[in-house]
């Protein structure tokens, strides 16, 4: 079989198309709680810490005392951003908290469904055929 009739046949398998689209939808979702958390709920949470910015929380290992983080990483110094590293824990939990409920959701809808009954075996059907027929008469 040629490489390219080979390549056809698994890039449209169902799993793979379903892999990347949750992949995209995954992608699309960590922005959307990124801008959630970076946007919606952390500025309300530094107010009420005294007006703390978390995306501006760094620790300058240099030493040298920079005035904002902008200065700091424009001149160039080590500094440690735990306040962009606090926001990402936020995200992660945000993220894994829609997943465990998403999946929660898929297993209590597969649970919910019972298995469709197996039919039964060829030579039991028959035997039941002949049952019925002899009761017929």
């Amino acid at each position: 079989m040629p490489i390219t009739q080979e390549f056809k046949e698994f890039i449209t398998r169902g799993n793979v198309v379903d892999l990347a689209v949750g992949v995209v939808i995954g992608a699309a979702f960590g922005k959307l709680v990124n801008a959630f958390v970076k946007d919606i709920l952390m500025p309300p949470i530094g107010m009420l810490l005294g007006g703390v910015d978390f995306a501006q929380l760094y620790i300058d290992l240099s030493g040298r005392g920079y005035p904002s983080l902008e200065a700091a990483e424009k001149a160039g110094a080590p500094i440690l951003r735990y306040g962009a590293f606090l926001n990402a824990v936020v995200d992660f939990v945000i993220v894994a908290f829609a997943l465990f409920l998403v999946a929660k959701f898929y297993n209590r809808v597969k649970r919910a469904t019972p298995p469709a009954p197996a039919s039964p075996a060829e030579d039991v059907q028959l035997l039941r055929e002949i049952r019925d027929a002899l009761r017929k008469d």
